[in-house]
């Protein structure tokens, strides 16, 4: 059986992926920003759909049909995380914009029934626990 991830492991995963993230652009300036959009964009469709954050937590992001996410579902997923990635370096500005990505997509995954945001629903996705109970 299949069991959506809870919310809670599913915040401490993007925090996880965001920590590692905003370490890059803060360190590597540029070339941190390339990569940690890149990162956003494609991280649930590598490695068995799980990002590091994932990985840590036992969740993988897979398919409404329960099939592993390609890169084509994470880019969709996580678009709009990635644009606000990218105005993260755009001081108050940038820092708003991307709070209120976050916020919108946290209040529509605690408004979902199947627990997806607006990322998921757009690319037919859902994250799902894989630990043991």
């Amino acid at each position: 059986m299949v069991k959506t991830a809870s919310v809670l492991y599913r915040i401490v995963a993007r925090l996880v992926d965001l920590a590692i993230v905003f370490i890059a652009i803060e360190t590597l300036e540029a070339a941190g920003l390339f990569a940690s959009v890149l990162y956003i964009l494609i991280a649930d469709g590598l490695s068995d759909g799980r990002s590091i954050g994932k990985r840590l937590l036992e969740l993988k992001t897979v398919t409404t049909e329960h099939k592993n996410a390609k890169i084509k579902e994470s880019i969709l997923r996580n678009i709009d995380i990635a644009i606000g990635v990218l105005l993260w370096s755009i001081p108050y500005l940038g820092w708003l914009i991307m709070l209120a990505i976050l916020a919108v997509e946290f209040i529509v995954l605690m408004g979902n029934e199947q627990k997806r945001r607006i990322g998921d629903i757009i690319a037919g996705t859902m994250v799902i626990y894989t630990g043991k109970e």
